[in-house]
């Protein structure tokens, strides 16, 4: 049964913080914990996860605050579990943070946190819904508008996020799944099938292949493909809704093929960049980037960029498999970010985002495309397309400037033959020569593209190299990944680990601003309550506010709203 948290609100008057001398406490309202408290716990929405919780009358959840927090918090400061439910137990700060005020207070357990985490998972599978990126779209819109952050300009980029697997060779792999298939057959099974399974029992699939010299290689794959043949005929009735079961039938499909009515395994060249690269985690994919190969997902951040901006926030992350471009990424986040951010309007980015249907999404939704570097080889001879009409364009190369006129298929400009003979740039120029012109041939298409690439050059100079700023925000990222690795496995892992980590970068940077700006504090800091110890100044309150009624006094929940 769901149930908010509100005991945070009335701490207890005789909790750690009346016992701390006056120092001390100013310390703790003034500390970074206690500005977490005001600006990410009190702000959570726990309504939000009801939808985890039974209807009916049954126990109350775990506070939802109070998890989600710990989750920001840990991603924040690059914790392990263990170390959270230390800093949670022993931690002074961590209790304020977490609307704590007992120092015997602990406001889940570890199973309790878990969990919370399969119920999130199991949301997330069934709905495609992730709770966790509407509490980051809440708190950042929230914290948007407070400080008046103008989100018109913003920028984006991506990182890969190589998930926390064995980097598995195909043969490794193969012998991987065998094993992980007679680790769920029954006892009796085993007895029957032992001698199908005996050669790869005694050792690990790393120390299988150690012993395997190079020759040997084609009689152990043909070896390990009739094993295979023989799962699929043999063990398929009484496995198959096991979840491994299902990933080496996949991984079957993948690596094998009947050729003549013979099991064959497939070149590499006919291997997808999507096919398994481990058991543990059957979301990762593959890709080669900067020299570099990744087994896992690709992470996308947008932040606001306007130059007069006082501070930047990060407004949108999103997670995708790796192996997909990042302007198939961008085309299908833009709708989403426009509705976040509506008054949207210029974008920077770098070449790898640059395609035909962004250009066209851009378009459609009314938002200019910065493009700082371009994809590809770049023309030597510039020409630069203005839209003037619906059918008509203005074509200017370094010497001329002519208007269209609409083909039969496309737009097309004549440019005058005896200006271009007299070019010094005739020789590298790309238009084709006709009798009397040299006629440049475009489409639509193209003059978007164009567009998109000369934008940088119609727009102020200290606003052209706004997007080199998003490398800082990706390193905020990446520095939390030891070797460029997550510490977690999964898709939907991943996603736990870009939304707290986003929600930490901007606190972090909220944080920093205030305590050079502590007036701005006043329209982010949620209503705060003052921690009374004397007894008497209590009970004189109680006393004018309920003068002329029946009471009981209980000064365990008593406080003061400032």
């Amino acid at each position: 049964m769901f149930k908010k948290n509100t005991s945070h609100i009335q701490p207890d008057m005789f909790g750690f913080y009346q016992q701390l001398p006056n120092k001390m406490q100013k310390k703790l309202r003034e500390s970074e914990e206690y500005l977490f408290y005001q600006l990410i716990f009190c702000r959570i929405r726990e309504e939000d996860f009801a939808c985890l919780y039974s209807e009916n009358g049954s126990r109350p959840n775990a506070p939802i605050n109070s998890i989600v927090s710990s989750l920001f918090l840990q991603h924040r400061y690059g914790w392990t579990f263990k170390e959270l439910f230390e800093q949670i137990e022993f931690n002074l700060l961590t209790k304020t943070a977490l609307g704590l005020s007992r120092l015997d207070e602990s406001p889940f357990c570890e199973a309790s946190l878990f969990n919370f985490l399969n119920r999130l998972s199991h949301h997330f599978v069934h709905t495609g819904e992730n709770l966790l990126e509407k509490v980051f779209d809440h708190l950042t819109s929230e914290q948007l508008k407070a400080l008046k952050i103008r989100t018109n300009i913003q920028r984006t980029d991506s990182f890969l996020a190589a998930s926390n697997i064995r980097n598995y060779t195909r043969l490794q792999l193969l012998i991987e799944v065998i094993l992980r298939i007679w680790r769920i057959l029954t006892e009796a099974d085993k007895v029957r099938f032992k001698e199908h399974f005996s050669d790869y029992l005694k050792k690990t699939s790393d120390q299988y292949i150690y012993q395997l010299d190079a020759q040997d290689l084609p009689h152990e794959f043909d070896k390990i493909a009739e094993l295979y043949v023989w799962i699929s005929r043999v063990l398929k009735s009484g496995y198959a809704e096991q979840d491994i079961f299902r990933t080496f039938e996949r991984v079957f499909e993948e690596h094998f093929k009947v050729v003549e009515e013979k099991i064959q395994l497939k070149s590499p060249d006919e291997l997808s960049s999507d096919c398994v690269q481990s058991p543990d985690d059957l979301t990762a994919t593959y890709r080669y980037k900067n020299n570099t190969p990744s087994k896992g997902q690709a992470i996308n951040v947008v932040e606001t960029a306007n130059p007069e901006n006082p501070i930047n926030l990060v407004d949108d992350v999103s997670i995708h498999p790796n192996n997909t471009d990042e302007s198939c990424n961008m085309e299908g986040r833009l709708d989403h970010l426009q509705e976040k951010t509506p008054d949207l309007d210029e974008i920077h980015f770098d070449g790898s985002y640059g395609s035909e249907s962004v250009d066209q999404k851009l378009e459609a939704l009314g938002i200019t495309g910065i493009q700082t570097a371009v994809r590809g080889k770049r023309c030597e001879i510039e020409i630069s397309i203005k839209q003037v009409s619906e059918s008509k364009y203005q074509v200017s190369c370094p010497h001329q400037t002519v208007y269209s006129s609409l083909a039969r298929k496309r737009h097309k400009a004549n440019f005058n033959l005896a200006i271009c003979n007299s070019c010094v740039w005739k020789d590298k120029c790309n238009v084709k020569v006709g009798s009397k012109y040299r006629t440049f041939y475009f489409t639509h298409k193209e003059y978007l593209s164009k567009r998109r690439q000369q934008a940088i050059r119609h727009i102020p100079e200290n606003r052209q190299r706004l997007r080199a700023n998003i490398e800082a925000t990706i390193r905020e990222f990446t520095h939390r990944m030891p070797q460029k690795k997550l510490k977690v496995r999964g898709f939907f892992r991943t996603s736990i680990f870009a939304y707290s980590c986003a929600v930490a970068i901007n606190f972090g940077r909220i944080y920093r601003y205030l305590k050079e700006k502590p007036e701005k504090a006043v329209s982010l800091a949620q209503k705060s309550y003052l921690y009374v110890k004397d007894q008497i100044k209590c009970f004189f309150y109680l006393f004018h506010k309920f003068q002329n009624r029946k009471f009981r006094i209980s000064f365990n929940n008593i406080y003061i709203p400032i």
